[in-house]
């Protein structure tokens, strides 16, 4: 299935494109949580080396990742008072 654009969804895939966002936003903060931890503790050990810079590579990507712009699918639900 082709990603369509935020403005072409029905309201209820909008509701339901929120709810993922939100979900995946909430898994990414605890998986991000866990890379710093080890990232911490690669630091408290004294061993800079690939433990810390394979965490730190992960958490940019889980960041810099999103399906569909936030701030577009914000602007969309209050256009369409659904929020």
């Amino acid at each position: 299935m082709a990603e369509r654009k935020l403005s072409e969804l029905s309201d209820e895939e909008l509701l339901q494109e929120a709810k993922k966002m939100k979900s995946n936003s909430i898994m990414n903060a605890v998986l991000i949580g866990f890379l710093a931890g080890i990232i911490i503790y690669s630091v408290v050990k004294n061993t800079l080396g690939l433990l810390t810079l394979i965490p730190l590579f992960l958490a940019y990507k889980l960041v810099n990742k999103s399906n569909y712009n936030n701030q577009e699918l914000e602007i969309i639900l209050k256009e369409r008072n659904l929020k």
